[in-house]
């Protein structure tokens, strides 16, 4: 037998064992259908969908607290039921390309969306030179799919931004906001804006928050004089503002949704994390500060898989859709060491994760992967623990007592981002690139190749 023969049978067979393991696993965790998405994970065949789901600073101290709040030690999210999971490396790189350890968002979506690490900060450019590479979502354009990007920060925000604008900083989210990409205006000869270039890339689906970075005066070029919004509706968007009129949107034209001036209002409240630990509280399921008619992210989830899938449809085409789905405040309330908002926000995805997964059970030629861009600050600490930094008890839904302790960086500052490798799960074709554990760049691969994009 040549060489080559047997190492193609030993992968073949470590995969078998692989998957009927974890099929195992999640047959006993309650899931159903194992035997058939491991039959679907398995496969080498294409992907008509891909549908990716970003637990912003979502790492397993977040999953698991999330779990032990919401459906206690022994049970199981919808995140949790994939049928194979491995774990990814998140580092960035310096301008060099030697290793920086810990990641930033943009250099992170970075490296999934395009397959080149860079360095924090930058949107889907190289670390050295400067220069944009091709991404997921330009690719797949080009190769005939329909296209969606859903978060619940602002749609300029680095996670969403990295599949729709190529900027030297993330900060330069509108046409206000140019101080750190003077190479990138639209007077430099440059894309513009992070907003203006996702208008312009005229993807099917945008649906978040940052309306006003939207709002902003376009300076140079075809659309100067006009806000971004206004610009959009010139080039054929849909502009809808709320659960409403994202539910009337229609397919046949781009869907620009903007549900909040800046981010997204999170979904549960309660306090703070605080130095000495706070009274045992349980978390309050609402928001004053939310409108009531803002969609959930599984509400947006839903209403983008609606339209992208229509659109195809309608134009009798034999590709499917790439949607990438971002809860990001699970991560924004990690540096606010709120544990409640981040709860929320964890519970809030997992149920976008549901919607995903229910889509797939329909459409078996659809891959969806869940995972994470970077790890975070929060870890479950014994209860009669006395961490030097901000903690909170909190009661979970079980009835026991929780400590969770945010001491990434001192009392007053922002909470910081971890090195840790995270949790990527996934069902579907191409499903067992995921097993082992994987460079997060791998991502792109595993995407590109199950929608065959060239």
């Amino acid at each position: 037998m040549h060489r080559a023969t047997r190492r193609r049978l030993t992968v073949a067979t470590a995969l078998v064992t692989a998957t009927t393991a974890a099929v195992a696993v999640t047959s006993a965790a309650g899931a159903s259908g194992g035997k058939e998405q491991a039959r679907n994970a398995i496969q080498d065949g294409k992907a008509k969908n891909v549908i990716l789901l970003i637990g912003d600073g979502m790492g397993d101290s977040e999953i698991t607290l999330a779990r032990d709040y919401t459906v206690g030690a022994d049970g199981r999210l919808n995140m949790d039921r994939f049928p194979l999971t491995g774990a990814y490396t998140t580092y960035a790189v310096h301008a060099d390309g030697t290793p920086d350890y810990v990641t930033d968002s943009a250099a992170s979506g970075t490296g999934w969306a395009t397959g080149v690490k860079t360095v924090n900060g930058r949107i889907s450019k190289t670390p050295g030179t400067d220069r944009p590479v091709k991404t997921l979502l330009e690719l797949a354009q080009k190769n005939g799919y329909a296209t969606g990007d859903v978060t619940t920060a602002e749609l300029t925000d680095a996670t969403p931004a990295v599949l729709a604008a190529h900027a030297t900083d993330r900060s330069c989210q509108g046409p206000a906001d140019m101080a750190k990409c003077p190479g990138d205006t639209v007077a430099a000869g440059g894309p513009g804006s992070i907003a203006e270039q996702e208008v312009n890339h005229k993807v099917d689906v945008l649906f978040g928050g940052g309306k006003q970075r939207f709002d902003q005066t376009v300076t140079n070029g075809r659309y100067k004089g006009l806000t971004v919004t206004e610009q959009a509706k010139k080039l054929g968007y849909q502009v809808v503002t709320d659960h409403a009129s994202m539910k009337a949107a229609k397919s046949g034209k781009p869907v620009l949704g903007l549900f909040a001036p800046g981010n997204v209002p999170t979904e549960w409240t309660g306090k703070a994390a605080a130095v000495g630990g706070t009274d045992p509280q349980r978390c309050v399921t609402s928001n004053p500060n939310r409108p009531t008619a803002t969609p959930s992210l599984a509400d947006s989830a839903t209403k983008a898989i609606q339209l992208l899938e229509a659109k195809q449809k309608a134009n009798h085409s034999k590709q499917g859709f790439f949607l990438q789905v971002e809860g990001a405040s699970i991560d924004k309330q990690d540096h606010a060491a709120d544990p409640c908002g981040q709860i929320g926000e964890t519970a809030a995805f997992d149920k976008a994760v549901k919607v995903a997964r229910a889509y797939a059970a329909k459409h078996p030629d659809t891959l969806v992967v869940t995972t994470a861009d970077h790890g975070h600050t929060s870890q479950i600490v014994p209860v009669e623990a006395t961490p030097p930094g901000l903690s909170s008890t909190l009661v979970t839904d079980e009835g026991q007592q929780l400590k969770v302790n945010y001491s990434t960086n001192t009392p007053g500052q922002s909470q910081e981002h971890t090195g840790t490798e995270v949790r990527i799960a996934a069902q579907g074709p191409m499903a067992y690139r995921v097993l082992g554990v994987t460079n997060q760049t791998d991502l792109f691969t595993t995407v590109r190749e199950a929608l065959r994009l060239r």
